[in-house]
């Protein structure tokens, strides 16, 4: 069984060389630091302590790190990295990735592609259909601002829509079948997808350029071999009906799919040719519990490098005290706590507002004014709660990075 105290030390090691508990008043005023901040240019001029709280945190050096290891593990594999945008909804993040070798970026939904082409992010693929007038309006425009861009189908009337608005704007537009392989979207592997895909060939404005089968269910599947099992037995059917497709003549050069949790394993399956994964960049206490191929029940292979900083409010008692941070500052979709990196600690919700911090090694140290970083179950949802993410190195904000896709789920 893994022990909150494991975890903590295994799987957040690097995280706590920074320190979990933050002491000083700030020595700018509120004015100075909002001026600081709206000019853009934050590098050497604010520290942590100087950030309003709750805060979205991003170590960067751990980051950065994560980043590194990602992309050299897809480059020794051979296959291509279009890392998903969900999880960040930050076009700086995206071109940073873009820069290290990924082909591009993942968005879940037309909003948040339209978001990342309009900051000039290019390779991105819509990992859900666009469905109805408006939104394959929208697709076809977006066609035209990023031509490039790849929509999924698994619908053959929505590709015959699809197909005839292009036409009308005299563009192709390029697409994806997206094959269900985990129970979610998708047209189902094998004959339907195979005749759909020959319905799209015959589609003059659409031009097919792959497939999508994204294992979700495999991604958290505790214990690495079984883990790998599951996602073996989920890329399979989409594996064979690639391979159909092109024994038929119809060309589906890459086969998107791969997890944070299954990115080394996905990537030593032949037939898939690019990894999507997203929670690598910030990791969870969700992805913490996994379990990794040699680490055991603790998943280590990337840091945590996401926290939200909050500040002690109140001190109702010598054994317990209240922080700033609570539903509104978390994601809480997740069966479990979050966990404050300091190992001392432990988390629970206060209500909407507010979080209650009680100590687990004798006397409760903190006092009011005092500050604390605290690891998210789940880092997609927690980073839709943020307007901006604060970029540290040790105890100094480099830069502050808008999350601008926020809400963007249309």
């Amino acid at each position: 069984m893994t022990t909150r105290r494991h975890f903590l030390g295994a799987a957040s090691a690097a995280a706590l060389t920074a320190p979990a508990i933050l002491r000083g008043a700030a020595t700018r005023s509120w004015a100075e630091v909002e001026k600081i901040l709206a000019s853009g240019n934050v590098k050497g001029r604010l520290a942590k302590d100087e950030i309003p709280t709750p805060a979205l945190m991003l170590d960067l050096d751990l980051f950065e790190a994560n980043v590194k290891k990602m992309v050299a593990h897809a480059r020794a594999t051979n296959r291509a990295l279009r890392p998903h945008g969900k999880t960040h909804k930050c076009p700086e993040i995206a071109h940073y990735l873009v820069k290290q070798g990924a082909v591009g970026a993942c968005g879940a939904k037309l909003s948040e592609a339209e978001v990342f082409a309009a900051h000039g992010v290019r390779g991105l693929l819509v990992t859900t259909a666009a469905v109805g007038k408006h939104k394959i309006e929208r697709a076809v425009r977006l066609a035209g601002v990023a031509p490039d861009t790849v929509f999924c189908v698994d619908n053959a009337g929505n590709a015959q829509d699809l197909n005839d608005a292009a036409a009308a704007a005299r563009r192709k537009v390029w697409v994806a079948l997206d094959l269900c392989v985990s129970g979610r979207t998708g047209v189902m592997p094998g004959a339907p997808a195979v005749a759909l895909a020959e319905r799209v060939a015959k589609l003059p404005n659409l031009q097919c350029k792959g497939i999508q089968a994204y294992a979700g269910s495999a991604a958290h599947v505790k214990g690495w071999e079984k883990r790998r099992a599951a996602s073996l037995s989920l890329m399979t059917p989409a594996i064979e009906t690639r391979a159909e497709l092109n024994k038929r003549g119809i060309g589906t050069p890459w086969l998107s799919g791969g997890s944070t949790g299954t990115y080394n394993i996905d990537s030593h399956i032949d037939g898939i040719t690019e990894l999507q994964p997203g929670s690598f960049l910030f990791m969870d206490t969700d992805y913490n519990v996994i379990g990794g191929k040699e680490t055991g029940e603790v998943y280590t292979d990337f840091g945590n490098a996401l926290t939200i900083l909050a500040t002690v409010v109140s001190r109702p008692t010598d054994a317990h005290v209240i922080i700033d941070s609570g539903f509104k500052a978390m994601a809480t979709d997740r069966p479990f706590l979050p966990v404050p990196k300091d190992p001392e600690l432990k988390f629970s919700f206060g209500g909407d507002e507010h979080g209650k911090l009680v100590s687990s090694g004798g006397a409760l140290k903190l006092q009011v004014g005092d500050r604390v970083e605290i690891i998210a179950p789940h880092c997609d949802p927690t980073v839709n709660l943020y307007d901006r993410l604060y970029c540290t190195r040790g105890h100094a904000v480099e830069a502050v990075w808008s999350i601008a896709a926020r809400g963007m789920s249309q």
